[in-house]
């Protein structure tokens, strides 16, 4: 059983290290995970699959549905983020041309969200799906929930 404490901090606006949440058996989400580990300026974010018991915790705390997994999420200083707005999010955070992708905040959410929508439904056709979550190499670790 997690610790409630230290969910209640995971809660907290003040928590530092914003948490990226994932579909663990999703390959295009977990392939968009080590994109983020590999590209990062600093190690700034930590790691939660939707599956996880830390996840299932995040995402009953804001009203997602905890059995069916459509959305990657950004828990960051308190704020839930979700869709089309986490990679582009996360994208300013990334070396690279990646902070580019940051120009998509000029399209509203809704019409950005028709296209993520469209891929969440078709990610497990086009990039097939996994048994079981990934498990993190042990340097990673300590950045995984």
């Amino acid at each position: 059983m997690a610790d409630q404490v230290h969910i209640e901090d995971l809660l907290n606006s003040s928590h530092k290290q914003p948490i990226l949440l994932f579909d663990g058996v999703c390959n295009l989400c977990n392939q968009s995970v080590q994109l983020v580990l590999k590209k990062e300026k600093s190690p700034r974010y930590q790691f939660t699959s939707l599956q996880s018991e830390v996840g299932q915790v995040i995402l009953s705390h804001f009203d997602f549905s905890t059995t069916h997994f459509d959305t990657i999420l950004l828990l960051e200083d308190g704020k839930i983020f979700d869709r089309s707005s986490v990679p582009i999010k996360v994208s300013g955070n990334l070396k690279g041309l990646w902070p580019m992708l940051r120009i998509f905040w000029i399209i509203p959410k809704p019409l950005r969200d028709i296209v993520y929508n469209w891929i969440s439904r078709n990610r497990y056709k086009w990039f097939g799906k996994k048994e079981v979550c990934m498990i993190p190499s042990p340097e990673l670790e300590r950045r995984f929930l």
